[in-house]
């Protein structure tokens, strides 16, 4: 029985082997004592399990698998429940061993007898749980089958479907209540804007959105630009907030580009990613969950204007920048699910200015190809919007240069905000300042501190900056 447990079992049962090794024997002792009767007993014995291989290769049972995730997506850390109903749509009545297979980060791959006990209309359902402590999409699957034949002497394993993607969103932080939006009212509402003159298109149109209702289409404004132009006096009760976030791999990897790990992606590789950057997805979902429970709509953009979505893999829609409601917060959850770093390891400022290598900690960088991080494209972009809103930036290690380049942005919101999380947030008092003189509130955070800490820190003024200050020399990772 030890020598049949060593042998391969992807080919045959221990019945088989044990029938091949038993007409083995008989063909030997045929030869040796001439027996002829023997030799017809080690041709059933060996041809039997072969037959039987042949069959269950050649007459393959045909099934259908359905799964389905509960919720999905799913947060980080919050259970899913996986619902699998198998039901077998093709001929065979043989009893079969299946596995649902699973990244290795969800353990212990769930077996299961097919049918089950409990079946009832010819399809067996099963269920389990999941867990992820990181967000990123898995591929849950596919089900393999071991099948056996009616003697149960040859066995055939195959994937009896193609799998389902899991999307694991990164959970939002309850961030705390601060004044961040300002004039408009910390609840997302405001009174409607009046003026003298109701019909001063130059300054009350703006150009038709998806979405905008008809009835607002200002059509002399229409004609004379040549394009859909709606009133602007009703949009700004409901205020807008744009949120930057920073996605370049020079300004979250680690020193000399090294130190990347990843989630896992779909397709099974380790996405680009570090724990600077990590942080600032989470911080990212938080913020826009903490600004649309209080009714804001959300506009979401990369450090060159871009939709800030559109290299994630996630995203249901990646072209979209603005998104509003439940809905739109939904959307904004997925997309950062699968979302990683992009660009060179090493960039360069390009784009008409003077070109720089990076090092250090002044690492600057084009995310692609195309227009260099806080240039004109983005200017043009928040200028479009201009104090509609607050404006929060999340950004990686920028250096002074960009800073100064950025500084300006902050005159396009309602109130500008800015965090840069960084491993040695004390080394940022230069790029610090220069986004406070063009109007940013500003901040250095490390990894560690929290969301919510970081957050709390923009309604900090006098005595508790100076304690902020001092928790940094103390090492607590906020600089200001």
């Amino acid at each position: 029985m030890a020598i049949l447990d060593r042998l391969p079992r992807h080919l045959f049962s221990q019945r088989g082997w044990g029938l091949l090794a038993a007409g083995a024997v008989s063909l030997l002792s045929a030869q040796i004592m001439g027996r002829r009767d023997l030799l017809s007993l080690s041709v059933l014995l060996i041809v039997l399990p072969l037959v039987s291989l042949a069959g269950i290769r050649l007459v393959k049972p045909r099934f259908q698998v359905y799964r389905e995730f509960n919720p999905s997506p799913v947060e980080t850390s919050a259970p899913t429940t996986v619902r699998l109903a198998v039901g077998r749509t093709g001929l065979g009545t043989g009893r079969a061993i299946m596995e649902e297979r699973l990244p290795h980060r969800f353990g212990e791959s769930p077996a299961f007898h097919f049918p089950a006990r409990s079946a009832t209309g010819g399809t067996s359902r099963y269920e389990y749980h999941l867990r992820s402590a990181h967000r990123g999409q898995f591929r849950i699957g596919p089900v393999t089958a071991e099948f056996t034949d009616p003697f149960g002497l040859s066995l055939h394993r195959q994937a009896i479907d193609d799998g389902d993607i899991l999307t694991v969103t990164p959970a939002a932080v309850e961030l705390p209540v601060t004044g961040l939006a300002g004039a408009r009212g910390n609840d997302g509402v405001t009174a409607t804007r009046t003026r003298a003159n109701p019909s001063d298109d130059d300054v009350m149109t703006r150009e038709y959105r998806h979405g905008d209702p008809m009835r607002r289409v200002h059509w002399p404004a229409t004609a004379r630009h040549g394009a859909l132009m709606v009133r602007q006096e009703e949009s700004v009760t409901t205020p807008e907030a744009t949120i930057i976030l920073d996605q370049r791999h020079v300004a979250f990897s680690g020193s000399g580009g090294a130190g990347f790990g990843g989630n896992a992606s779909a397709e099974g590789h380790e996405m680009a990613s570090s724990d600077t950057f990590e942080w600032a997805v989470v911080m990212a979902m938080s913020v826009s969950a903490h600004l649309a429970e209080r009714n804001y709509a959300l506009r979401v953009l990369d450090v060159k204007g871009d939709p800030g979505f559109l290299r994630s893999p996630s995203a249901p829609e990646p072209d979209t920048e603005e998104f509003s409601g439940i809905g739109g917060l939904q959307s904004i959850a997925e997309s950062l699910a699968a979302i990683q770093l992009s660009g060179p390891h090493h960039g360069r400022r390009d784009s008409g200015r003077k070109t720089e290598a990076v090092s250090g900690r002044n690492h600057g960088s084009s995310q692609d190809s195309g227009p260099a991080a806080f240039d004109d494209h983005l200017m043009d972009k928040l200028s479009a919007h201009r104090m509609r809103g607050p404006l929060i930036a999340v950004l990686g290690r920028i250096s002074l240069a960009e800073a100064t380049a950025l500084a300006p942005a902050a005159g396009y919101g309602a109130n500008a905000f800015a965090l840069i999380v960084a491993e040695r947030p004390a080394e940022f008092d230069d790029v610090l300042e220069a986004l406070r003189q063009g109007g940013w509130r500003a901040a250095a955070v490390a990894p560690s501190v929290s969301a919510a800490t970081a957050w709390r820190y923009f309604d900090l003024g006098g005595a508790e900056l100076d304690a902020a200050a001092a928790d940094v020399r103390r090492g607590a990772g906020v600089a200001r």
